[in-house]
């Protein structure tokens, strides 16, 4: 797939201590479930060890005397052992497995609260498909590090050590036999790690992009249906799980491979061990016992036990590097939209709001609005037009802050809109968007939705002023009614006029309506614009349309072309001028001049 590479594809570190030291502070508040997993590694490193010891008194002690008095002890103590041993495992596990989720519950939760300060410019630059897998799969890799891995690798290492020291203290002869593997070993991890890391990372990145695909499909699959794209897009999904099938496969190639050598050489190992051990019991039999070498060859499979397991903690640890990286690098992205360090707070808003010069790009140099400078008086109506494309929602959300201006200033009541507070900001400036969303929930959540104690009285008058109480009432459920994913089980209509009571339950004091109007039938658009006299009385309200039939009432008119404000002015008096608004509207409604013009009679159809 080309394109520029993401985050997904960047590879770091197996290890980065920088990265472990960022996630030191999320284990604090689990240091006593941590020492208790690590009380009960060693525990059950000693329970484990015990054993071969046992069987080694059993064989010599017993077995090959034939002496049956003490044996019930030792065979006792042996399951005794055993017994302590699984449940010892049980309680290890659980605890591992508790202070893992534990985290990972922290942590999802900090990136998905720090996902909701970002601001939309972020959004504007991150697939949504990715930042879900920064929220589930990659801090799922972290549950695995700290359920499994760390504390894991600790009681691996310390029993490495321990069977180290017992075989030099039974045999240091046999005991070098089994060392002499040991560079091997490292030489194969070495030749082997580099293999794993690379495909591990490969399959990381391979679920990243099926995530964003998966998204971005299930999102447009309207317009692949209308369209008759499923085979494209089935084609393109299918060359992802492709990818993904490959990567996955040569992961387990390359583990399985490192676990089969890693298997083949203590294998031969502890044959060597055999061999060697008994030629020399055979031949004295008192400077090696048979029981000693039972026990020797018992510890030799344990010391090889976690050396098979590294190349699984290895992928444990590249997984977690990986996603730790990727999770802080999220965590470190700063918004541009914040509060001002010291907050204006001018009391009740009146509603004045004005546009300074204002200045703005989503890209830099690709103006979107250029110098734009306009005033609304407290309780004025005003109404925005132009082409597709000319800025007028753009006016809308900045007046909101999901952007600021990089030139000029927004106003409101004088002050700079910067330096208000930016809950104040959404509170006072109630929107009703071009896309109207819903959430998951009932009708009543919708509309009091950010307001939690919302009483229902002022919830039924929202509905009622807009004219959605009627249908409302007509659910099974009324204002319990549940509500679909992005609303499946309401008409385009509807959806709308629940988001227009949803921002009119507010009772903001400046009101946006950015194409309120655009997706309702004639009929529904006329019981709005009988609720909007009553409800935008002494209200200031910003109206934004292209049906031009929509704002004839307004106290003005704001004509936006190529980013720049070129009239203004009422409905009749731009007309008048036969300027833009006049071909917006000749286009609109097909007005024809009954007098030649400078192109000969013809009509005028000028586009804007």
């Amino acid at each position: 797939m080309s394109g520029p590479m993401h985050d997904d594809e960047v590879v770091g570190k197996a290890y980065d201590a920088r990265l472990v030291r960022r996630v030191l502070p999320w284990l604090r508040p689990h240091v006593s479930l941590i020492a208790s997993s690590v009380l009960l590694v060693f525990i059950l490193m000693a329970a484990g060890l015990v054993q071969p010891l046992l069987l080694r008194t059993l064989i010599d002690d017993h077995l090959v005397p034939r002496r049956a008095e003490g044996v019930w002890i030792v065979i006792v103590l042996f399951a005794l052992a055993f017994a302590i041993e699984m449940a010892v495992r049980y309680g290890h596990l659980y605890l591992t497995e508790l202070t893992g989720q534990k985290i990972v519950l922290a942590l999802r939760t900090r990136v998905f609260s720090h996902l909701q300060r970002l601001d939309s410019s972020f959004f504007d630059a991150h697939p949504v498909g990715r930042l879900m897998s920064r929220v589930t799969t990659d801090i799922e890799a972290l549950a695995d590090l700290f359920s499994t891995g760390v504390v894991t690798l600790l009681g691996d290492s310390l029993q490495l050590i321990a069977i180290v020291g017992i075989l030099l203290w039974l045999d240091w002869r046999l005991a070098l036999v089994t060392l002499t593997v040991v560079p091997i070993l490292f030489l194969l991890s070495a030749l082997f790690r580099g293999r794993i890391r690379h495909a591990y990372r490969e399959v990381r990145r391979r679920i990243a992009l099926i995530n964003a695909s998966l998204q971005e499909a299930l999102s447009g699959m309207l317009l692949v249906q209308l369209f008759r794209g499923e085979k494209r897009q089935s084609e393109e999904f299918v060359a992802l799980n492709r990818d993904h099938r490959d990567s996955e496969l040569q992961s387990v190639v390359y583990e399985s491979s490192f676990s089969a050598v890693v298997e083949l050489v203590s294998h031969f190992a502890i044959a060597l061990i055999a061999w060697h051990g008994g030629l020399r019991h055979l031949f004295d039999s008192d400077a090696l016992t048979f029981g000693t070498l039972a026990a020797f060859l018992e510890y030799a499979a344990r010391f090889f036990r976690p050396i098979r397991e590294l190349s699984g903690f290895y992928a444990v640890m590249q997984a977690a590097m990986a996603s730790l990286e990727r999770v802080f690098q999220l965590l470190d992205a700063r918004p541009s939209i914040v509060d001002p360090p010291v907050p204006v707070d001018h009391g009740a808003i009146r509603g004045s709001v004005e546009f300074d010069g204002v200045q703005f790009h989503y890209h830099p140099g690709e103006p979107v609005l250029q110098g734009v400078s306009f005033r609304l008086a407290p309780g004025e109506h005003v109404a925005v037009v132009g082409a597709t494309g000319a800025g007028k929602t753009t006016l809308s959300k900045l007046l909101i802050r999901l952007y600021d201006p990089v030139g000029g200033a927004i106003r409101v009541d004088g002050v700079d809109l910067r330096a208000v507070p930016l809950r104040r900001v959404r509170t006072q400036v109630g929107v009703v968007m071009q896309d109207h969303v819903l959430v998951s929930g009932s009708v009543r959540d919708n509309i009091a939705f950010g307001d939690d104690g919302m009483p229902d009285e002022r919830i039924h008058e929202a509905a009622r002023l807009v004219h959605a109480d009627d249908f409302i009432r007509r659910f099974p459920a009324g204002y319990d009614e549940p509500i679909r994913e992005r609303g499946g089980n309401l008409s385009v209509g509807q959806k709308q006029l629940i988001s227009f009571a949803r921002a009119l339950a507010c009772d903001p004091a400046i009101l946006i309506l950015d194409e309120a109007t655009s997706s309702v039938d004639t009929e529904t658009e006329a019981l709005i614009q009988d609720a909007l006299g009553r409800l935008l009385r002494g209200r200031t309200s910003l109206i934004i349309a292209h049906r031009l039939s929509t704002i004839v009432g307004s106290d003005r008119i704001l004509v936006l072309h190529h980013g720049r404000l070129v009239e203004e002015g009422r409905h009749e008096d731009l007309l008048a001028r036969r300027g833009i608004y006049y071909r917006l509207h000749e286009l609109q409604f097909g007005l024809q001049e009954t007098a030649p013009d400078d192109d000969g009679g013809r009509p005028r159809n000028g586009s804007a």
